[in-house]
């Protein structure tokens, strides 16, 4: 599938977001030319809805980056929809990681999940490393049959005790999910509180914090603080209570074995420069080395190129976040989403019963036999 710019624009407006007449729709951008394209395509497409598009464009950020205070502060406005249209990410709030905002006993140190996940009032779209390509090709997809195919897998999820994954790149890894909730990234995110990536296409869950143990060998691609690469050299990392206790391989675990340890620093920097409440940036540091997500790819136009937006969602792979989860009970300075090819994915329920959602990296038949 190749849509145009403009058709994909369209299904995105109308089947992701579904806009109305008079919402106010916040577009949060960067000068970079694919990302700007796929902006003002959106911005095109919520005009002929009848919304109303507000265009912010900020220097791109990383995820240890402030996005601006003018930026940030269009939120005041209380807009219906928002999407991200990052080269990488929107960038922290510093205000809100200096004092966290409260909702009742929920705390949320950005201005963005304060008004998604707390009030609710907001739905949003966040595309980091977007292209023009990737956009027309995996944008424009049944979303009904996307979202069919999530529920089946959220439902095989519930209820879990653990995920025990391998892979024949060597990854063997038991993940302790009890008590979680599976989240899907569907494209369907036409209420107040949803929300998710464009591509679309993954199912995901948050690991029980300090719990797995074993070995993921990354041999897909990684996320990096400057960027994602794919993986020529794999990268073993090894889990030992639930936090890494080795990164080992090439180039690729040299730069990833940066990145989280830049991670590790800018937490207790931002402790000392008061961004961070006290006590808090031994917290993050320790965190920075946690399993913070195990996704499931779906996409079916999705492919490993060497983006992790689109990476992630692709068919027959699995992908591991190290650092912050999803629960928000595991915080950290990074997320650093990594594949792993042709994956076998066994849910083991209490009762010592299991299910399969991926054997060697194929659906399950009654999973791709949903129409």
């Amino acid at each position: 599938m190749n849509n145009t710019i403009e058709t994909s624009a369209r299904i995105v407006v109308r089947d992701v977001l579904a806009l109305k007449k008079g919402e106010q729709f916040l577009i949060i951008t960067n000068p970079s030319e694919d990302v700007m394209a796929v902006s003002r395509a959106l911005f095109d497409a919520a005009t002929e809805a009848g919304a109303e598009p507000t265009l912010v464009i900020q220097n791109e950020k990383t995820q240890l980056d402030f996005a601006n205070k003018a930026a940030l502060a269009s939120f005041g406005a209380m807009p219906e929809v928002c999407a991200s249209i990052s080269a990488n990410k929107m960038g922290k709030d510093r205000a809100a990681s200096e004092k966290p905002l409260q909702l009742g006993d929920q705390s949320f140190d950005h201005v963005f999940h304060y008004q998604m996940d707390g009030l609710r009032s907001l739905r949003a779209i966040w595309t980091p490393g977007i292209t023009v390509d990737m956009f027309c090709r995996t944008a424009g997809i049944d979303y009904g049959l996307l979202n069919r195919r999530c529920s089946a897998i959220c439902d095989i999820l519930e209820g879990a005790d653990r995920i025990h994954v391998t892979a024949p790149g060597g990854t063997d890894i038991v993940v302790p999910v009890a008590g979680r909730k599976p989240l899907r990234d569907d494209g369907d995110f036409r209420s107040g509180g949803t929300g998710g990536n464009i591509p679309a296409g993954e199912v995901f869950i948050s690991p029980l914090p300090g719990k797995s143990e074993g070995v993921i060998v990354f041999d897909g691609s990684i996320s990096l603080n400057e960027g994602d690469m794919i993986v020529e050299n794999p990268v073993r990392v090894v889990y030992e209570k639930g936090f890494i206790t080795s990164v080992t391989g090439g180039l690729e675990a040299e730069k990833l074995l940066a990145s989280i340890t830049a991670g590790e620093k800018t937490a207790f920097q931002f402790e000392r420069d008061g961004k961070l409440p006290a006590g808090e940036g031994a917290v993050r540091s320790r965190n920075c080395r946690g399993l913070g997500e195990l996704g499931i790819g779906l996409n079916p136009h999705a492919e490993i190129r060497g983006n992790m937006l689109e990476d992630e969602k692709a068919f027959h792979s699995c992908h591991f976040a190290i650092g912050s989860n999803y629960d928000n009970d595991a915080e950290a300075m990074i997320h650093l989403d990594c594949l792993v090819r042709n994956p076998t994915i066994r849910v083991i329920y209490p009762d010592g019963s299991d299910a399969y959602i991926e054997k060697d990296g194929m659906l399950s038949p009654s999973l791709e036999a949903i129409q």
